[in-house]
């Protein structure tokens, strides 16, 4: 009966399918990998023991370091500098040596293969003397033991004479127990001895089909399958059962391996779906419109959020890892290279605003100790109102700049203030209109609305005929004269209501106008840099929609001061 290495249950195909399909699991784990990193893995490998044993492992961190150098070169772009020379230079040096000790180590396997080689071809020949030089070769039965144990001692030969001088070996073996007429008692010890060592054979393949790791398990069985040939027959009335007691474990074996490779495959077909809805979700953020820097920051968030996301999900298959992995890679890429686009363009514009923001600084400043305070309070209020209009600074200058306008206006003020005359004194104002606030908070309506609105337009008029206050405390004590009117005269401030909603339109009017000069002012900005299309196209689409807002405000308005007539 034929013994066959590998079993009809998995076929060499399916073998070597799975075998690629484990390598490919082992080299697409190195993606996430740095440079320093990879550098490293190589250099712990050279440095190992059985270094020469794992050259697919060292090719593989060899192709994703330089796949990964490429990439890091092509992202730093035309800087004449080079950050990644001396990680480059370590890793030349150390893939260098060691093709030096793989190339030695290759010809010294060679070497040893052929000598093997030699020495089982040896075997063979003494073999084929010792079968066909005589009709009764029981008397060489001991020269037969000792060509034996030189042909499992001699090592591996060459991968393409291994089948040749093993079915050589077999068919001689076979045919001196053929012919062999020795006595019985010795022939049987043999088939006992060896039937011992194919029992303990089928005893280790049960053993390793419980074996959880059934990669482990698969390639001991191949061991175990290798020593299986080196053993002559057994007696003839047991030569089925035990083939047919290995064959069962190894069955058992191929096929959870075979299985487990099946369970591979489906879940690398649900983790190339996960992969490919990763894809779709960064290339939708990457073609959005994009132009705030809130906007930019809150969805580069969601981009690092995906890419956690995509860490977490295993391999996809071999043949589409790789390209699903590009895919992703190219969006993000597309994305951070969009938002790096849009803040040099963005850093252009605040430094026009910057350069606009210092010379109103430098006028304020300028005014800060004019004593026309009529006039100069006139152009300080224009100048703030030119702020306001004015867009973003840098972050940095923002704050500082800020703090500057802010002391020239105060400065002016605080000594306007100080300088007021009798007729327009500022302090001596504030001081009636808190009088007034607390008249007001102390009145107490009466049931007769006609007394109620006489009171209130007394004190309308009183307030206005107070002069100005300081400027700084304008807004705080406007505030607490409407909240008292609120406050006694709710009825009467409601019919008011309807005036500031009006007034309310109108200031949202004049924002708007303001909001287009803005974006045409952008417009100038952005024309004058590169790969500026999108941006100039968004912002010609803004002044399209603000001015059909204009266009319902203008309606909402009319409308208002009808209902108010």
């Amino acid at each position: 009966m034929s013994e066959n290495l590998v079993p009809e249950e998995l076929s060499s195909d399916v073998i070597e399918k799975n075998e690629t399909v484990e390598s490919a699991t082992e080299e697409l784990s190195l993606a996430d990998k740095g440079l320093a990193e990879l550098s490293e893995m190589f250099q712990n490998l050279k440095d190992g023991a059985d270094a020469m044993l794992h050259s697919k492992e060292a090719e593989s961190i060899k192709s994703a370091f330089y796949k990964l150098l490429l990439k890091l070169k092509a992202d730093n772009g035309e800087d004449s500098s080079n950050p990644f020379e001396a990680v480059e230079e370590n890793f030349k040096a150390l893939y260098a040596d060691y093709k030096k000790e793989r190339a030695e180590f290759n010809r010294q396997q060679e070497k040893e293969r052929e000598e093997n080689l030699e020495k089982k071809q040896a075997v063979i020949d003494e073999l084929r003397t010792l079968v066909e030089g005589q009709d009764d070769v029981s008397s060489s039965f001991g020269a037969f033991r000792e060509l034996q144990n030189r042909w499992r001692e001699a090592g591996p030969v060459p991968a393409a004479k291994f089948r040749d001088i093993n079915d050589t070996y077999q068919f001689l073996v076979e045919k001196f127990y053929d012919m062999v007429k020795i006595n019985r008692d010795l022939r049987d010890l043999d088939f006992k001895k060896n039937l011992e060592a194919k029992v303990a054979f089928c005893e280790a393949a049960e053993k390793l089909s419980e074996n959880e790791n059934v990669v482990n398990a698969f390639h001991e069985l191949q061991k175990l399958h290798e020593q299986w040939k080196e053993f002559g027959p057994v007696a003839k009335e047991y030569r089925e059962d035990i083939w047919n007691r290995f064959k069962a474990a190894t069955s058992v074996i191929n096929k959870k391996y075979q299985a487990h490779f099946e369970g591979l495959k489906e879940e690398q077909a649900e983790n190339l779906k996960a992969k490919v809805g990763l894809c779709e979700e960064v290339e939708a953020i990457a073609e959005k419109e994009i132009t705030s820097s809130n906007e930019w920051n809150e969805l580069s968030k969601a981009i690092e959020e995906i890419q956690a996301r995509w860490r977490k999900i295993g391999f996809a298959t071999k043949k589409e890892n790789q390209k699903v992995y590009d895919r992703f890679r190219a969006a993000c890429d597309k994305f951070f290279e969009r938002k790096r686009e849009f803040y040099s363009l963005f850093k252009d514009s605040m430094n026009e605003n910057f350069e606009k923001k210092m010379a109103i600084v430098e006028q304020a400043e300028a005014l800060k100790d004019s004593v026309e305070w009529k006039k100069t309070t006139d152009q300080l209020i224009a100048l703030q109102k030119q702020w306001k209009e004015i867009g973003a600074v840098p972050r940095k200058k923002s704050e500082q700049l800020w703090k500057r306008f802010r002391a020239a206006c105060d400065a002016f003020f605080a000594e306007r203030d100080k300088q007021a005359k009798p007729e327009n004194d500022f302090y001596g104002n504030l001081k009636a209109k808190k009088k007034l606030v607390d008249d007001i908070l102390a009145y107490e309506p009466s049931e007769n609305e006609n007394e109620n609105a006489e009171a209130l337009r007394g004190f309308n008029e009183k307030w206005q005929s107070i002069g100005f206050v300081p400027f700084k405390e304008k807004d705080n004590i406007t505030k607490a004269f409407r909240d008292a009117i609120q406050q006694k005269f709710p009825q009467a401030s409601s019919r008011r209501g309807g005036e500031r909603k009006t007034s309310s339109l109108i200031d949202k009017y004049h924002a708007l106008e303001q909001d287009i000069v803005t974006y045409e002012n952008n417009i100038g900005f952005f024309s004058a840099s590169k790969n500026s299309e999108p941006l100039i196209k968004q912002m010609q689409e803004r002044i399209e929609k603000a001015k059909e807002e204009l266009k319902n405000l203008e309606a909402q308005i009319r409308k208002a001061e009808e209902g108010e007539e």
